[in-house]
């Protein structure tokens, strides 16, 4: 007797084989983002007790999971303290991955971790092999709590003589976490609706504090492995190398720019003392890192400050961090190969070792996809909005690049741009070059035939 049962099962295996990793994280972040949707449209989840409608929970889940901090209500006022238990859960799981959830789940019941995870776990915290993924992996999440808790005891501490114990625990803990994940959600709200921390942009301990975390979380996880392994800056591998140089120097670079630009700025810096300017041009340069905290007003910034923000979105933190962006080295790549080629060099070496080419393709690629889409969403943007080209284009390069700034602000924006948002921070986070490889290319992406090469005339 033909068993239906049995065939479906067959085929619904070896579906299940076929999916790449590069897949599943696309699908699973699909399905977290969902899930948060659901779990924030229930009347428990808004603190009037009135739901807030599937489209608003569902642009605050995408922007939680992927870590980018554009909402369309202040976290405090909108969310009850479910709703925000949900949020911080999403900008967790979305931050360290959802990979790294399920593997500490693995972890706790001292289950063995399979190939299959291992590959899926390789591929989320971008990783060139499965070499020592588990050894990483455990470090990445002992590592990742150990400093959200060294924060958010700082912070419980700096609120707590004012606020009280347990609104100070609350708030240490939701923003140890937001700033960590390089999420930019605030409860800030319950002092100044839509401020973020721009009430405290006086205040050191908690300014350098959510600093000192964006800057830890963005620096990656195989940079935190090989900080805690090896001590000496020679030892260090190249990469490593590359992020830390490329850190500090946008670090420095990008405060002397935002220093020069808002100086006289009335509606930023302008009025504030010297050691203020300095920390709140620091905090504005690593903020567009991708964390989406502001202690100054984004719509206030002059024009050419918003370009030069954008170029700062665009490089974002380093690969495997919870930060998005181009990514640091990426950058650094493809100016190094544009350096080379316009002194007539075929080669690159950086620290006595030679970049392959191929790298440089792959981050010119990267970069033109990027770039080409975040002025096509800009435009749409627009478009769509009473909202100039410059404004709509920050909103665009914020949401791909999961920073969460606005300077048009996001909740008045028509619902289309909305969803145009929506899909940027989604791209952002998963990563284009995951969907292309993930959903657009087959098994193999060999030519079938070779020809001859052709000559032309560049330039």
């Amino acid at each position: 007797m033909f068993d239906h049962r049995k065939l479906l099962k067959t085929a619904m295996k070896k579906r299940r084989i076929k999916l790449r990793a590069t897949q599943i994280i696309a699908i699973g972040f699909a399905v977290i983002i969902l899930l948060g949707a659901c779990l924030l449209t229930l009347p428990a989840a808004s603190r009037n007790g009135v739901s807030c409608g599937f489209f608003p929970a569902l642009f605050t889940a995408t922007s939680a999971t992927c870590v980018t901090g554009l909402v369309l209500f202040d976290t405090f006022t909108q969310w009850s303290t479910f709703g925000q238990v949900v949020i911080i859960t999403l900008i967790e799981i979305g931050g360290l991955g959802f990979m790294s959830a399920a593997s500490t789940i693995v972890f706790l019941l001292h289950r063995k971790v399979g190939l299959r995870q291992k590959m899926v776990i390789a591929q989320s915290l971008n990783l060139s092999d499965m070499d020592g993924v588990v050894r990483i992996q455990k470090l990445v999440l002992t590592g990742s709590l150990t400093i959200q808790g060294i924060g958010a005891l700082i912070l419980l501490l700096r609120f707590w003589p004012e606020y009280g114990f347990t609104r100070a625990l609350a708030w240490g803990v939701f923003h140890s976490i937001s700033a960590f994940c390089n999420a930019g959600f605030d409860l800030f709200g319950y002092i100044a609706p839509g401020q973020s921390l721009i009430i405290f942009n006086d205040d050191p301990i908690v300014c350098l504090t959510l600093m000192a975390l964006v800057t830890i979380g963005g620096l990656g996880f195989l940079v935190w492995e090989e900080l805690a392994r090896v001590r000496k800056f020679k030892q260090f591998s190249v990469y490593t190398k590359l992020v830390l140089l490329m850190t500090a120097g946008i670090l420095l670079v990008g405060t002397g720019m935002i220093l020069a630009l808002e100086w006289n700025n009335p509606g930023t810096l302008g009025n504030m003392p010297f050691w203020q300017k300095l920390m709140n041009a620091f905090f504005q340069t690593g903020t567009l890192r991708t964390a989406g905290f502001v202690t100054v007003d984004q719509m206030a910034l002059k024009d050419a400050t918003k370009v030069f923000s954008i170029l700062i979105m665009f490089i974002g933190g380093s690969s495997g961090s919870t930060a998005g962006g181009l990514k640091t080295v990426t950058v650094l790549v493809l100016l190094l190969f544009v350096w080379a080629k316009a002194r007539g060099k075929e080669r690159v070496h950086v620290f006595k070792r030679n970049i392959p080419t191929i790298k440089a393709i792959d981050a010119m690629t990267l970069t033109f996809i990027t770039v080409l889409l975040s002025v096509f969403g800009g435009m749409l943007i627009s478009a769509l909005s009473a909202t100039s080209f410059l404004d709509a284009w920050f909103e665009a390069v914020s949401a791909i690049c999961t920073v969460g700034l606005t300077a048009a602000g996001t909740a008045n924006l028509g619902v289309v741009a909305q969803c145009v948002i929506i899909a940027f921070m989604y791209f952002g986070r998963v990563g284009i070059l995951t969907l292309s490889l993930g959903f657009l290319m087959g098994d193999s992406a060999k030519d079938r035939f070779q020809y001859a090469d052709t000559n032309l005339l560049i330039g």
